[in-house]
């Protein structure tokens, strides 16, 4: 059978046989201009081809379709043509999900791809400096409809790839160029403003329900309600314009009935916006009426586009509470079923049938028809669909009793949502999974359904949270793979540690202890038991008087934690030795080391060290030859202090001056950077032109489950958490040249935060460190100076990190001036303990 492609390939070569031998017959000057009229109609056909063939989803083939158009206008020095066949061929790299590739291309056709460099976010210049440049170059186009057509999908483009500022500032020039000429786009770009809009208020929303800290979760929610009514303003603008087509109105409606339904979400929260929450609530019901009574317009639409409207409302009336509306969209989802199998669209099927899965509360016909969608996105190999399937079916076999099915769905769930999430990674770390929402519960169910089991597989448990909370690192980086190793991976240690995992499932809080010789154990405790606890214990660790706090208060619930975590696996681990703790993101603000017997604290008896998700860099032992040190610090006032981002009620801090000079003596040779020499530009030239095996910085910083908020305080601006990515990016790919130890001195954790090891390790995990040494709270400088000249005395001896740091503690827990565990409990270390 003769395929489309060659059947596509034999025609043309006909068209063009028979029109060579037409040419030949006429004079030179006919001949030249009849061939350049029949490659133009060539050029032509080639482009309405493609449509036709993307509309049918057939996008690799549009595009090799506008490849051929493009060569010919090229060949016809045809500029507008090219202009146009590039623009198109970015609609199929955006349809085939390439999106660098989509943006690369309408650099291309506006003839920008000399000027600017705005498709990978990993080169980007400072933000200010971006939307400068983008201002100037972009006020230079011509405004012709062309041109308007290549900026507006540009900006879309760069909306996608998460790189929301450079796309608004794209849109809103594009829209100053097609007032000039009272562009017929001008709809389209209110549009494209408006989902801008929508997905700066997303991303917000995305970050609220991240963020713990009360304090910047209120500077969020007041931002909030002005994106969404930004979006809003731009969305019924376009609604209101006069003579508007049904389709450009009805993308409009859905796009603003989208946003409306998640406002209303959010608001129901807010208990101080009950009247704004009633009057978007009133909004969504005259808007669903608006669309439902004007359903021809989705008929306007092309397939492609139809089937996805008719989706998007049916999913958005599900979530509103109203058993009619619910039969409605029953409807359009059967609508959207009908037009997919009239084009033979695999991926809109699979939507389909999975969205009437969603709708459906018979247990049997949902079933159905899950494994109708998963079964046509498997056909096609799409994970970023099969994934959502797989999850509900895990959830239905769960609820069954049927364990093995459940167990193959989340397995096959989880290996999908990675693929997708590594795909997200490699092209803009801000796009990204909603993680709460769709990838954790997954992960916590996973890990549920396998604990219940008489003999649960406790390696795979641990296998399952190491990902949790690796996806959970990456994610508030916002950053690639990380390079990290599993510890039961790990070879040739000659003194093995007993790993202890902690993890939180909400009801219970499962403890599983690894011991040196490899078994595991496993228990299980209610959190209503340990939550009180944790929580009563982090109000006093990161309240403003923790000083004046009396210490029996704070051994109080160190010791009842002690006993429902330590006390019932203590026959599995040896009586001293190295601890390691990899813990859940409720505990992660807890010095483990503070944990109490009623006689002695943890650290009396054990090394120990933390890691996210039971994953480190290879751990290495610090030798003789590698103490040259990058020493940093800040002792007084500097012009950073008044960021708006910076830590609050910062003092000067005088001691750091003597811990500077302290640290250049234990170390074999070192540079010093005190007060205002530690610029972030001398910080980055020193780190990137030589290589310092150590780095210690002591200044004020913060760890906060906001990436922006977690900061080291530099003299003469911050230094935020992914500024360590761009300062020492490619240096540490090359493991000789990796920072062995980074010490974090005077840092602390912001108020609220039950996470700040996340902030740490990613610290961490962004300069390339194999170990981290932070302070969890604003500690004393004097005790602190002390503490680290006593660590380094032992690195110089020869003492693994982990005991080096323990000793120094130690020091400070006999010493009868800082036996307060204010004094020696907030310093943690992070990743190897080697």
């Amino acid at each position: 059978m003769i395929s489309p492609q060659s059947c596509f390939k034999y025609l043309l070569s006909s068209i063009l046989a028979l029109s060579i031998i037409f040419i030949q017959s006429s004079s030179p000057a006919q001949t030249v201009k009849k061939e350049k009229e029949f490659l133009k109609n060539q050029a032509a056909s080639l482009t309405s081809s493609g449509h036709e063939q993307l509309a049918l989803d057939r996008a690799d083939e549009a595009l090799r379709t506008w490849q051929e158009s493009t060569k010919i206008y090229r060949q016809l020095n045809d500029q507008e043509g090219i202009t146009e066949s590039l623009i198109n061929q970015n609609l199929a790299f955006q349809a085939l999900g390439l999106h660098k590739q989509a943006c690369n291309t309408l650099l291309e056709a506006l003839k920008l791809n000399t000027i600017l460099d705005i498709c990978d976010p990993i080169l980007q210049q400072p933000a200010i400096d971006q939307k400068e440049q983008l201002t100037a170059v972009i006020g230079k186009q011509k405004p012709t409809s062309v041109n308007l057509l290549g900026l507006q999908n540009l900006g879309e483009v760069l909306r996608i790839l998460g790189q929301l500022n450079e796309s608004e500032t794209v849109i809103q020039e594009t829209l100053t160029l097609a007032k000039l000429v009272s562009s017929s786009k001008i709809s389209g770009i209110y549009l494209s403003l408006g989902n801008i809009e929508q997905s700066i208020y997303q991303q917000l929303q995305d970050k609220y329900s991240w963020i713990e800290e009360p304090l910047f979760r209120e500077q969020i929610a007041n931002i909030i309600p002005q994106k969404a009514q930004k979006s809003l303003w731009y969305y019924q603008t376009l609604e209101n314009i006069p003579n508007i087509s049904k389709s450009a109105k009805l993308q409009a409606q859905l796009n603003h009935l989208t946003l409306l339904i998640s406002w209303e979400k959010w608001l129901s929260h807010q208990p101080n916006q009950a009247n704004l929450h009633q009057k978007v609530n009133q909004q969504i019901r005259v808007l669903v009426n608006q669309i439902d009574d004007n359903s021809s317009a989705f008929l306007e639409l092309s397939p492609e586009p139809s089937i996805h409207a008719r989706l998007n409302f049916a999913n958005n009336l599900s979530q509103i509470p109203d058993e009619q509306l619910k039969s409605i969209a029953i409807r359009y989802a059967n609508l959207a079923l009908k037009m997919a199998e009239t084009i033979n669209s695999i991926r809109w099927l699979s939507y389909s049938f999975g969205t009437l899965g969603k709708f459906s509360t018979q247990t049997e016909q949902k079933q159905a028809y899950f494994k109708k969608a998963l079964g046509f996105a498997q056909s096609i190999r799409a994970s970023d669909i099969a994934y959502q399937w797989q999850q509900q079916l895990g959830l239905i076999y769960q609820k069954q009793g049927k364990t093995e099915l459940a167990i193959q769905n989340y397995n096959a769930a989880i290996a999908n949502m990675t693929q997708v999430r590594d795909s997200l990674l490699s092209s803009n770390g801000d796009l990204q999974l909603s993680f709460q929402e769709e990838m954790e519960p997954t992960y916590r169910n996973y890990m549920r359904l396998l604990l219940a089991s008489p003999s649960p597989d406790l390696k795979k448990v641990i296998q399952i949270n190491e990902g949790l909370q690796i996806a959970r690192l990456e994610n508030f980086l916002r950053c690639g793979k990380l390079d990290l190793v599993a510890l039961n991976q790990l070879q040739n240690l000659k003194n093995v540690p007993s790993v202890i995992n902690i993890i939180d499932l909400e009801d219970t809080i499962e403890i599983i202890v690894q011991s040196p010789d490899g078994s595991l154990h496993h228990n299980s405790v209610d959190s209503k038991l340990v939550r009180f606890q944790v929580n009563q214990l982090l109000e006093a660790l990161q309240g403003e008087k923790l000083i004046n706090i009396n210490e029996n208060a704070i051994t109080h619930y160190s010791q009842k934690i002690y006993e429902y975590l330590i006390t019932p696996i203590k026959t599995y681990i040896p009586s001293s030795g190295t601890l390691i703790f990899t813990l859940d993101k409720s505990f992660q603000s807890l010095p483990m080391a503070l944990l109490y017997d009623g006689k002695h604290y943890l650290i009396e008896h054990y090394s120990i060290a933390e890691t996210l998700g039971s994953r480190v860099r290879q751990p290495r032992i610090l030798h003789e030859n590698q103490m040259i040190a990058l020493i940093a610090g800040l002792s007084k006032i500097s012009p950073s202090y008044i960021d708006k981002n910076a830590p609050k009620n910062m003092e000067n801090l005088p001691p750091s001056k003597q811990e500077v000079e302290n640290v250049e003596k234990q170390t074999k040779s070192s540079v010093a950077l005190l007060d205002d020499k530690f610029t972030l530009k001398r910080f980055k030239e020193e780190l990137t032109q030589n290589n310092f095996p150590i780095v210690h910085i002591t200044t004020h910083g913060q760890f906060s489950s906001d990436p922006l908020k977690t900061v080291l305080v530099a003299y003469d601006k911050l230094i935020n958490i992914r500024d360590f990515d761009s300062l020492i990016r490619g240096k540490t790919e090359n493991s000789q040249d990796a920072i062995e130890l980074l010490v974090l001195s005077a840092c602390e954790t912001a108020k609220g935060n039950k996470q700040s090891a996340m902030g740490i390790a990613g610290i961490a995990a962004q300069a390339g460190a194999r170990s981290t040494v932070a302070t969890l709270w604003r500690v004393d400088a004097n005790s602190t100076a002390l503490l680290m000249q006593e660590f380094y005395k032992g690195l110089n001896n020869g003492l693994p990190k982990a005991e080096a740091l323990r000793q120094a503690q130690l020091r400070l827990l006999s010493n009868p001036q800082y036996q307060k565990s204010y004094y020696w409990a907030p310093f943690l270390l992070v990743g190897s303990w080697l």
